[in-house]
């Protein structure tokens, strides 16, 4: 069976089966983050501690993505995400418990949420240079974008479901139903054909192929831009686990099915844009394309500041989510088409420590601007921040447009090489 261009990644087997198994489990881990931010609210009615948790989800990425990329490059992928699914499991389960005992505290899920970011580490340069081993960089495009759409579709269905779950049998399901979804993930890489092997190894150790891999980075101008494009939209967009439920409760008036209801919208947006992306043909998306994606993802979060209606507020999360995902897809693909064969895991342990490892800054800034003026303030300064940054990195590469160069190959403004 051939699948249509739009879905041309599908057409190979392993990526196939990994797809829909990875769709299920991301169902499952949405489910988990409505829950656990419902639970926290529960726990503690502290805006500032529900923005903590997320600060200890993401600082192990922070802390150590870099050697995870170096550990992806030497090790066989496969195996790798073998363990961290399996370690992802266990977390999920035991959050189950101690809220089905009725001993959890709120450190209890601090503990946890660490335990996740400890993982994710390891699983998302990991995952991501897996998907080229499987479809090869040909496909590369269209299977980024359709792990982006996986991952927003789930943003629709998990948070629906977990939301009328939360509602009716509390929160223990979302976690068993979570570990059950790593358990399949488990299955489906147990039955692949390929280990993902890396490229020969030269005898260099892992902190001289951190440091290889930062050179190449920094020597790297346009590598330098899409970074920073990548950074200024994930501390200031991606902060949806702390924004959207405290819009629900304390903006709009929303319960668990609310909140679920404007996680959906946001997830809508996120899918759209990521078939946006999907359709595409192959080769490296424009950078001008990637700035106005940011920008007006960035311009979403102004609107939201202002949002008093739950119609005027799933617009403007369909909206940012939309342009939020492209621009995030789009420096997924550049990356990983742009990077060496043998740096892939290293070029992809950088996306995870911009794109999860600012997470905790991010998320914390929120909470404390939240706890103090509200949220709407908070949506207010992000959007702000963020548009005064992508000025600042406009401004930067059109300088650098303008200086002549010695010659040789170089990226030019439009994303393509010559």
């Amino acid at each position: 069976m051939l699948f249509p261009t739009g879905l041309r990644a599908l057409n190979h087997r392993d990526f196939r089966r990994f797809f829909l198994a990875q769709l299920v489990a991301l169902v499952g881990t949405w489910m988990q983050t409505v829950a656990q931010s419902w639970l926290v609210l529960s726990l503690t009615d502290s805006p500032l501690l529900l923005g903590l948790i997320g600060t200890l989800q993401f600082a192990p990425i922070l802390l150590f993505s870099l050697f995870a990329g170096a550990v992806a490059d030497r090790l066989p992928r496969r195996r790798l995400l073998l363990a961290t699914q399996l370690a992802l499991a266990a977390q999920a389960l035991a959050l189950a418990a101690l809220v089905a005992s009725g001993h959890v505290r709120y450190w209890h899920v601090g503990c946890l949420a660490t335990l996740v970011g400890l993982a994710n580490a390891i699983d998302m340069p990991t995952r991501q240079s897996l998907v080229a081993d499987m479809v090869g960089k040909g496909d590369l495009v269209n299977a980024v974008a359709l792990n982006s759409a996986a991952f927003n579709a789930a943003r629709i269905v998990g948070p629906a479901i977990a939301g009328v779950l939360i509602a009716r049998a509390g929160v223990v399901p979302a976690f068993v139903v979570n570990a059950g979804g790593f358990l399949v993930v488990v299955a489906t890489l147990a039955t692949m054909r390929f280990e993902g092997r890396p490229a020969v190894r030269r005898g260099t150790g892992v902190l001289e192929e951190v440091a290889e891999g930062l050179r190449h980075a920094a020597r790297t101008p346009a590598i330098r831009l899409v970074l920073g494009l990548l950074f200024v939209v994930s501390i200031c967009v991606f902060n949806f686990t702390v924004y959207v439920p405290l819009l629900a409760r304390n903006v709009l008036g929303l319960g668990a099915e609310g909140f679920g209801f404007l996680m959906a919208a946001l997830g809508v947006g996120a899918v759209c844009g990521a078939l946006a992306l999907a359709v595409r043909g192959p080769g490296l998306p424009s950078f001008r394309g990637m700035m106005l994606a940011a920008a007006a993802a960035l311009a979403g979060l102004l609107g939201l500041a202002a949002a008093r209606s739950v119609s005027v507020a799933a617009l403007l999360l369909f909206w940012t989510g939309f342009f939020g995902i492209t621009l995030v897809a789009s420096c997924n693909t550049w990356l990983q088409l742009a990077a060496p064969d043998e740096l892939r895991g290293r070029m992809m342990s950088l996306y995870s420590l911009v794109w999860g490892g600012v997470f905790p800054i991010g998320a914390f800034s929120v909470g404390a601007i939240s706890e103090a003026w509200g949220v709407s303030v908070a949506f207010l300064f992000s959007g702000s921040f963020g548009l005064v940054g992508l000025g600042a990195l406009a401004l930067w590469w059109r300088g650098r447009q303008r200086v002549p160069r010695a010659g040789g190959p170089g990226i030019s403004s439009s994303g393509t090489s010559g």
